[in-house]
């Protein structure tokens, strides 16, 4: 089968649970600039002797942070800020959360646990809306790409 030609943002399905609740962030106000997923260690680190001799290390970190952008005007700011609150609350509600995110169309699958808001999002109040950027962290973040054939 011929490789992919189009990728669209439409087929990303996401979802956030956690103490307080759940909601379906791939629907209903998502800035253009989306969801980010970044690891937060590189996976190995190098030193190199005197002698120019070297040694590789591998690390089993597997934390990272997710970034949502959502349009100022999004009722999923809302969502997210009565979760913020109420995990808030009580130390065991924080670190709980789990996100999940799949583009069924190219096998992508991410599954980020272990989950808590850094802060609240930098609210902008200027002539245009602009966006909410909720930054998370999660302990552990398991990432598989697809392999670039469209599952029909």
């Amino acid at each position: 089968m011929a490789a992919p030609v189009a990728y669209s943002f439409a087929d990303i399905v996401c979802s956030l649970t956690g103490p307080g609740g759940s909601v379906i962030l791939s629907e209903g106000g998502l800035a253009d600039e989306g969801i980010t997923i970044a690891m937060t260690d590189d996976k190995t680190s190098m030193v190199t002797g005197a002698d120019g001799y070297g040694m590789h290390s591998l690390h089993a970190a597997k934390s990272g942070r997710v970034t949502v952008r959502l349009l100022k005007n999004s009722p999923l700011n809302r969502i997210l800020m009565d979760l913020y609150n109420y995990q808030q609350t009580a130390s065991a509600y924080t670190g709980q959360n789990v996100l999940t995110l799949s583009n069924p169309q190219w096998g992508d699958d991410y599954q980020c646990q272990a989950g808590a808001f850094v802060k609240l999002p930098d609210n902008v109040n200027a002539k245009d809306g602009g966006t909410m950027e909720w930054p998370m962290n999660f302990i552990y973040i398991d990432a598989k790409l697809g392999d670039g054939n469209l599952a029909l």
